[in-house]
């Protein structure tokens, strides 16, 4: 491989190591807590590179560090350390793997894995008028978000993007002399090929190879215009009043879960709201408000109507007088332009909701919703919200809308098991250094080095919220057993939104482990793929597929660990 200068040519995989300038920038992602100290990066342009890259990996593991793991990075949008960690030896960027367009030799369109969702969303609309129904955070890479199962503001009118998934090209690596490239199609003759392919529809990154280019086949044509709105309640109509609150949030999951009853309220009868997509901003209180994101198709001619009647019977204006959506809430900036209703043209309304926000340190949990919050929740949501005790504004659980056209897909039809959900909660806590604590005049990584409590109250917090809003099933949202005696309103984790406290004997006491959550049913068939294709598990961090007969091990202290014996519990 070749060490060389920003300014050279192609010349092949391209080794960044420390010294050069753009080590500090290649050996982190977007979330500030995870840094890694790596030999070298490597930026790969081709698949030929990421099969140079892997060679070289794996003969260096031959001549003394096998005991270092090799990761990948697209978009650089892991929420935990699976691709920067101190155990890192090696990570392979494919970023610049960015080329979307259609394959005759395929009869497909593709998308490699470094486009990222806003790079994949012009060139296939440009191009074709056709779009994956990925997410709305412009800068995720394709090789993470479509493996874990991507979703985005199409979803719940076309489904995932995995529905659309025809084919995967994966550099795999069956021993340790070599790795190879592998097209599995979902038409594969061979089972292994099946495999391998199904479970790169949600089975989630960095298990069985390196993904280097997706083909879809009949992507859906999305809506010539959408409209949108972007509204906000003042946290001070609710401070006093938690019932208006929780009337609020339970008319919310009223609906949804409605729409996939046939009961809820008379709207859904007399309208098809499918094409609805929602993202409800329930802020931490310092943050003044909770916000409110909206997008329909606009081209139908009752578009206006209902989403006016969906407003006045979730928020009627006479008790939940709108404002405009003028502060940052999490990944969303301000959206003042949408406080009224804003019909444009897909393309550009995408462009203008297309937030990912700045880097900055975050911890994140997951929760799918198939029915309405209970009266505990309702209330935990509150009390956590308005905590005196934790005045962080950029704070917040996001409840998405779900469901519709992803649950008319089987469980077992692609890797994403859940299949029946109605909300798709996202817990999120962002915050910055804050302080010089090794005293070099900065702020920066260093500093939650020298003082680890930087990172505590935020993570104090968030373990809290999630784990009294699921104290009755053991910390976490659980997953129905198929002859499950009571009713229960969750459905496990979202593999793409990771959270290694999951693996916490102390904060998950429900019995089921991470990977159920994750996966459900769906697990063993992902484990029969990695024992084929990463039989050696070179492929691995804290929460990747075990091989089959194989346990997560666990340190003195109880705390989950990787392959290697590293505790997953640090926390910058």
């Amino acid at each position: 491989m070749t060490t060389a200068s920003a300014a050279s040519g192609p010349v092949g995989p391209i080794e960044v190591g420390p010294g050069d300038a753009r080590y500090e920038a290649l050996r982190r992602g977007f979330n500030q807590r995870w840094i890694a100290s790596p030999d070298y990066i490597v930026v790969a342009s081709s698949t030929a590179d990421v099969v140079a890259a892997l060679g070289a990996f794996l003969t260096r593991a031959d001549a003394g560090s096998s005991s270092s793991r090799v990761s990948v990075r697209s978009g650089g949008h892991c929420y935990e350390d699976f691709v920067c960690a101190d155990d890192v030896a090696v990570i392979i960027d494919v970023s610049t793997m960015n080329g979307v367009y259609y394959d005759p030799a395929m009869d497909a369109y593709c998308v490699e894995a470094g486009a990222t969702n806003w790079h994949t969303v012009t060139q296939l609309y440009h191009r074709s008028g056709l779009a994956v129904p990925g997410g709305s955070c412009y800068s995720v890479g394709a090789g993470g978000h479509i493996s874990g199962g991507g979703f985005g503001l199409l979803s719940r009118l076309h489904g995932l993007t995995v529905d659309y998934l025809h084919a995967v090209e994966v550099v795999t690596v069956r021993d340790l002399t070599h790795a190879e490239v592998t097209v599995a199609r979902k038409d594969s003759p061979e089972p292994a090929l099946r495999d391998l392919w199904w479970a790169h529809t949600g089975g989630g990154g960095g298990n069985f190879g390196v993904v280097t280019r997706y083909w879809f086949r009949g992507l859906p044509q999305p809506p010539a215009q959408v409209l949108t709105r972007a509204l906000s309640w003042e946290w001070g109509i609710f401070k006093d009043d938690p019932g208006k609150f929780k009337d609020l949030v339970r008319r919310y999951g009223e609906f949804f879960e409605g729409e996939r009853t046939g009961e809820g309220p008379e709207l859904l009868r007399e309208f098809d709201f499918r094409d609805l997509f929602t993202l409800l901003k329930l802020t931490n209180h310092t943050a003044g408000k909770v916000g409110l994101v909206l997008q329909l198709d606009g081209t139908r001619e009752d578009s206006i109507d209902r989403l006016n009647r969906f407003l006045d019977w979730l928020a009627p204006e006479d008790a939940y007088p709108q404002t405009p959506f003028d502060v940052q809430m999490g990944e969303h900036q301000a959206l003042y332009e949408h406080y009224i209703p804003t019909r444009l043209p897909w393309l550009t309304a995408t462009q203008n909701l297309n937030g990912s926000g700045p880097s900055r340190c975050g911890k994140y949990k997951s929760a799918y919703h198939t029915a309405n919050f209970t009266e505990d929740q309702l209330d935990t949501i509150f009390v956590r919200l308005t905590d005196e005790a934790y005045t962080n504004d950029q704070a917040l659980l996001q409840v998405d809308s779900y469901g519709g056209r992803i649950n008319d897909v089987d469980p077992a039809d692609t890797a994403v098991p859940q299949r029946s959900s109605v909300l798709k909660l996202q817990y999120q806590s962002y915050w910055t250094w804050g302080e010089d604590a090794n005293r070099d005049g900065v702020y920066d990584y260093q500093d939650a080095l020298a003082d680890p409590d930087i990172a505590e109250p935020h993570l104090n917090w968030i373990r809290g919220f999630y784990e009294e809003m699921y104290g009755a099933t053991g910390g976490v949202p659980v997953v129905p057993a198929p002859d499950q005696p009571e009713e229960l309103n969750t459905d496990g984790c979202y593999v793409n939104y990771p959270d290694v406290d999951l693996g916490d004997p102390d904060l998950n006491t429900s019995g089921q482990p991470w990977h159920h959550l994750y996966y459900g049913a769906n697990y063993p068939r992902l484990q029969h793929a990695k024992a084929y294709w990463d039989p050696r598990n070179v492929f691995r961090h804290a929460q990747s597929i075990r091989l089959p007969g194989t346990e997560q091990p666990r340190n003195s202290q109880g705390a989950a660990t990787d392959q290697l014996g590293n505790s997953r519990r640090s926390e910058p």
